[in-house]
């Protein structure tokens, strides 16, 4: 029997070929001469091998030629237009070796990443496959890491492949092409005929649905923080110096601010009045520092971008070039769970010859220091939590960092959690009430090998309920309420996800579009990136909002909506047909909406570019004034 088994792209294939043939494999070269075939027995199947790979999707999709050109139709028409499905130029060498392979072959093998995309490409290649042998079986390998045990599980428990996610993504696919197309053809020829300075006829104005929700986050966060007013507040702080000690310490108000100058005074005054101050309570306990979560995709883009200060994009790309290369499991997962049989010493024994953390590894295996992780609250049951699968000690620049965080984050969930003996003292001064809390760290168990949390202890006098001192320092002091930053990346991956917009593996993705379109702008303050709107990105959010939709286009509600119909797709609730009818409609709505007020977007757009170049010196004002009325005039016809 002869097996053809076919991985998402080279590296896999050429992984998985060594493991599955202990390195005693022949290779051939292909038409495309980044793919080689690799050839061996494989005695567990009783089989004949054959591994190659594609390169990412195998198919594209257009509009039929009668809808292709932008000038062939009005917009609003692509809603209805037919689609094509077909190989483009630069795959076709791709598609003749799977054509020529497939014909000798019994089984095509999915080897394909075990995920959504992952499951469409693996229908691409079995679409290639049947052209040649009709009749061919189909199988599908799920692996969660290239590492020898998962490779031949994979290889020997074969299952379906799952035409419910092939279907759900087949469905937005064409909802993606139909809908940006529409709205980014619109978008385009409006602006460039109205407002020529924030576009040239060579730039595209485009427009995707998860894209202009991610740029809203961006612009909300951009006018709170513009439109945030300073606030003077006072309070008071009291100091207590203990007997027998020089040192002061601080005690925190109950009341916090006040923002009434003059509530504050009388407050001070009367407290002033009689100052002694007495112990009302004191609370001993032992209190725990929480260890980590399992790591999770999203989970990783934020520490990536907070602790390594790398873009998402970066991170997900370093952490599959590790996958790849057989150092972790499988980067795109929403699990914070691991699996109930779930080997975790033969994963943390592999740790334990790395000359940083392997003393750490150590105590875990063999001295009692292992605790099982916790469990979170999400479970794709698909990918366990992002784990290190081998030790890695030749990686060096982001690649070390981003595979030390993972290493260091998985062997933080394997330990215990910080444990501390804290202390709560309230004291009453002058009929108000102050507290102070101490805190004494007595096992750092987790916090020895995870240096990216901090829990420094701090002393207390030893105060006893009762006691009576006169303070050494009460102020009445002033301070100014502080505005919120801009998003940094981190922020906008939580805005993200919590809000449906995008999929763990493709948040990423959509954040770098959004730069890559100049609708949103990085700017570096100390070591934090920070996220602001362009001029074009404003224009545009303004517009929308002013347009006024129902389900406005930079919120996120319709991109919401369409990922829960995806998921009914994928769990058999909704037909590849009827989410696709059913979200079009949603989307067509809005279009024709926007586009009868489309004046409304030419016009913030104008509004957003004169107030930009005001604020430029070599330019006029009258070039802004010129703007505007173009885009009044322009609103009349």
């Amino acid at each position: 029997m002869k097996i053809l088994c076919v991985a998402e792209k080279p590296s896999i294939s050429r992984s998985i070929s060594q493991i599955l043939s202990g390195g005693q494999l022949t290779n051939r070269t292909t038409a495309c001469k980044f793919i080689r075939n690799y050839d061996f027995a494989y005695p567990q199947r009783t089989a004949h091998f054959t591994v190659t790979c594609v390169a990412g999707h195998l198919t594209a999709q257009d509009f039929v030629s009668s809808h292709r050109k932008w000038t062939s139709c009005q917009p609003i028409e692509l809603f209805e237009a037919g689609v094509d499905t077909f190989i483009p130029d630069d795959k076709k060498a791709i598609e003749k070796n799977l054509l020529a392979e497939a014909r000798s072959a019994d089984v095509v093998m999915i080897w394909t990443d075990c995920d959504r995309e992952g499951e469409y490409i693996g229908w691409e290649i079995v679409s290639v496959c049947k052209r040649a042998k009709r009749n061919i079986k189909v199988e599908r390998a799920r692996f969660s890491a290239i590492i020898a045990r998962d490779i031949h599980h994979a290889a020997q428990n074969p299952v379906p492949l799952d035409q419910a996610q092939v279907d759900a993504v087949a469905a937005r696919t064409v909802l993606d092409l139909k809908i940006g197309a529409a709205f980014t053809r619109m978008q385009t020829l409006t602006l460039q005929r109205h407002i020529p300075v924030i576009s040239d006829n060579s730039r595209v104005i485009s427009y995707g649905s998860c894209q202009f929700p991610t740029l809203g986050f961006v612009v909300n966060r951009f006018k709170q923080v513009k439109s945030f007013v300073p606030e003077d507040f006072s309070y008071i702080h009291l100091t207590i110096k203990a007997p027998g000690s020089n040192e002061e310490t601080p005690f925190t108000w109950r009341r916090g601010h006040i923002f009434d100058r003059d509530v504050a005074v009388a407050l001070y005054q009367s407290v002033m009045r009689d100052t002694l101050t007495q112990v009302t309570k004191v609370v001993k306990k032992t209190t725990k520092k929480w260890k980590p979560l399992p790591l999770t995709t999203v989970e990783l883009q934020k520490a990536g971008s907070r602790l390594l200060r790398l873009a998402p994009k970066k991170v997900l790309d370093i952490a599959e070039k590790l996958y790849q290369q057989g150092f972790v499991s499988y980067p795109r997962t929403e699990t914070d769970q691991f699996p109930n049989n779930q080997d975790f010493n033969a994963l943390i024994e592999k740790q334990k010859a790395d000359g940083v953390w392997g003393a750490f590894a150590t105590k875990l295996v063999d001295q009692g220091g292992f605790e099982r992780p916790r469990k979170g609250k999400h479970n794709d049951n698909a990918h366990p939590p992002i784990h290190p699968t081998a030790h890695a000690n030749n990686l060096n620049g982001d690649e070390k960092r981003v595979y030390e965080f993972i290493t260091r984050r998985f062997l933080a969930c394997c330990s215990k959690d910080a444990e501390g003996f804290q202390t709560i003292i309230d004291v009453m001064c002058g009929g108000e009430a102050f507290h102070t809390n101490g805190l004494l760290v007595l096992e750092r168990n987790y916090l020895e090998v995870y240096i990216y949390d901090k829990w420094n202890g701090h002393a207390v006098p030893e105060f006893q309920e009762g006691d009576q001192f006169q303070p050494a320092r009460i102020e009445l002091l002033t301070g100014t309420t502080t505005g919120p930053n801009y998003l940094t990346e981190a922020d906008l991956v939580t805005l993200m996800d919590k809000n449906g917009i995008g999929t763990d593996a493709t948040i990423a993705q959509h954040i770098d579009t959004v730069v890559q379109r100049e609708y949103v702008i990085e700017e570096m303050s100390g070591n934090t990136k920070y996220l602001k709107p362009s001029t074009l990105g404003m224009g545009l959010v303004e517009g929308y909002d002013q347009i006024g939709l129902e389900k406005c286009l930079t919120k996120p509600q319709l991109r919401r909506a369409t990922e829960r119909s995806m998921k009914q797709v994928c769990d058999g609730l909704k037909t590849k047909e009827q989410f696709i009818e059913e979200d079009l409609a949603m989307y067509k709505e809005m279009f024709q909406v926007s586009e009868q007020e489309v004046n409304k977007l030419i016009t913030a757009g104008a509004a957003e570019v004169a107030m930009a170049v005001v604020d430029q010196p070599a330019v006029e004002v009258e070039l802004a004034a010129a703007l505007v009325a173009d885009a009044v005039d322009a609103e009349e016809e």
